[in-house]
């Protein structure tokens, strides 16, 4: 019956937002036990919850531009990577595989500690805090993004390019003016969802001293001995930042729908 249950509560979890709704009903009845609760301390209603509050959303600026950042790296590294996938060069065809296959694979948290603790003692490059987990989260992230490029890119008919050329369009203009622009489009709601998760893995820069979000929570917990009231304002900030930007990428979404329609 024990695991019958467990099984049970394991299917139910899929549901979405159960698991968010499960998480508050657990906090929220737990407030009511004998545990020595200290809401208190991240109540906006307290000097010292408003302090706290400032002191957790300090995190956000970092957070964000980790995110941004490593998007854009990762956005140009994927595109470069998927075009190697349409060269006529073997040897590129080979690089893309061998590049998707192997950084696809690693570990995010491991490629960033080998990032910024192995590079100096392998390379003698020495990275700052903010660069080392951009150029780890880029790493990590731009095999997706070359494979989201990529299958955009071949989704375009074949007919359309042999037109662009038809019209006296080289490769390159056919390409930048004709397909990239119906791929980009094809393509924004998987690459919205890569910047999703790299809000999300940027919490993993905390590790080697980025002041994140995750860092400001870690430091707030060692001070106030915390750690239930805080991380969970750490996840309701993480929520707010994930709704915020699947907000925008939908609006994206429908402006460019638009665009297609005139």
């Amino acid at each position: 019956m024990r695991y019958l249950a467990f099984f049970q509560i394991s299917r139910l979890s899929t549901v979405p937002g159960l698991p968010w709704l499960l998480c508050a009903c657990l906090t929220l009845g737990g407030c009511g036990g004998g545990a020595n609760w200290g809401w208190h301390t991240v109540s906006p209603l307290t000097v010292q919850g408003q302090r706290n509050l400032r002191f957790l959303a300090d995190g956000f600026t970092a957070t964000i531009g980790l995110a941004v950042a490593s998007a854009v790296v990762s956005v140009l590294l994927g595109m470069l990577v998927a075009l190697c996938a349409f060269s006529r060069l073997r040897a590129l065809r080979v690089f893309n595989r061998v590049y998707v296959e192997v950084c696809r694979a690693a570990p995010v948290l491991v490629v960033m500690l080998w990032v910024f603790y192995g590079l100096p003692v392998v390379a003698d490059i020495r990275l700052d805090v903010f660069a080392a987990a951009v150029v780890a989260l880029a790493l990590c992230d731009s095999p997706f993004e070359a494979e989201i490029l990529r299958a955009g890119i071949q989704s375009i008919e074949r007919g359309q390019r042999e037109a662009a050329l038809s019209l006296g369009l080289n490769e390159w203009q056919s390409f930048r003016t004709v397909v990239l622009p119906q791929a980009i489009r094809r393509v924004l709601p998987p690459i919205g969802n890569q910047f999703v998760y790299l809000v999300k893995m940027s919490s993993l820069a905390s590790v080697i001293g980025a002041a994140d979000l995750t860092r400001k929570a870690n430091e707030l917990v060692v001070t106030v001995f915390r750690p239930l009231e805080i991380y969970t304002v750490l996840i309701v900030e993480y929520l707010i930042l994930v709704l915020l930007v699947s907000w925008a990428v939908r609006g994206l979404e429908r402006r460019m729908a638009v665009g297609d329609r005139r």
